[in-house]
């Protein structure tokens, strides 16, 4: 397709997938379950954290995270005591791993709060600088070292799906009821969508990305020819290549 006939393809595709009959096959349906702030925030975090695998098996893991939780994130996290005995599992994310993540977002809304912890990195721009600047305020609660790689690190050429889901989650804002929209100090314009194998798939498909390996640098071409598509919110086109991979079979 040429440029412009893509564009157009892909608006249409963003279209026909941002919508809220999208949510109910997604692991976002249990974020949307609450309306306080801090709790969309925490619910969103720790299901983005164990995105891999399928969405029937998050979804299933994330309900148990909220079970943990009381049905009460922010508050569970305020008042969270580390000596309370914690039995979960989501492929290599396990008891050990939340617990840290439980003290690591106790320490933070203790303080500053979670969209603080993302604030623009000093010497690294965009998202990328962001996401740095998060890793190191998250790692600095006592840990494990095994726990460290659920933190995804752009420095080591990560792609960070993971973190960057959450963000889409949080920043991206429009009248389709999907993404929530609930930060104001980052600009939709600087997110990156959240790249894996099957979004790297479909991008090569429609000569998007031409890099193999699925990483920072990938997730940079890719963002830098959607960007050409709508330089506001590129990350719309998300939907339209999860939606030709998870349901279209492209």
């Amino acid at each position: 397709m040429k440029k412009e006939e893509l564009k157009i393809y892909l608006d249409q595709k963003a279209i026909e997938y941002n919508t809220v009959d999208f949510i109910a096959s997604d692991p976002i349906q249990l974020p949307h379950r609450f309306e306080k702030k801090e709790d969309i925030e925490i619910v969103s975090f720790l299901i983005s954290t164990i995105a891999w695998g399928n969405r029937k098996s998050i979804i299933k893991s994330g309900e148990r995270l909220i079970e943990i939780m009381g049905n009460d994130p922010h508050n569970f996290i305020l008042n969270y005591d580390s000596s309370e005995d914690l039995e979960f599992k989501h492929r290599t994310f396990n008891a050990t791993d939340l617990d840290f993540f439980f003290r690591s977002l106790k320490n933070i809304y203790s303080n500053e709060g979670l969209e603080q912890a993302f604030i623009e990195h000093k010497e690294i721009q965009g998202v990328k600088g962001r996401i740095i600047t998060f890793r190191e305020r998250f790692l600095e609660t006592p840990h494990k070292k095994r726990s460290e790689k659920h933190i995804s690190n752009p420095l080591k050429n990560s792609a960070a799906k993971r973190l960057n889901m959450f963000l889409r989650w949080m920043v991206r804002k429009d009248n389709q009821g999907v993404d929530f929209g609930i930060w104001n100090t980052i600009s939709p314009s600087e997110l990156y969508l959240p790249l894996d194998v099957h979004t790297g798939t479909y991008a090569r498909k429609l000569k998007l990305l031409s890099r193999k390996q699925d990483d920072w640098k990938a997730l940079e071409e890719l963002m830098a020819n959607l960007k050409k598509f709508d330089k506001e919110d590129p990350v719309k086109y998300d939907f339209a290549l999860f939606g030709l991979g998870a349901f279209e079979d492209f």
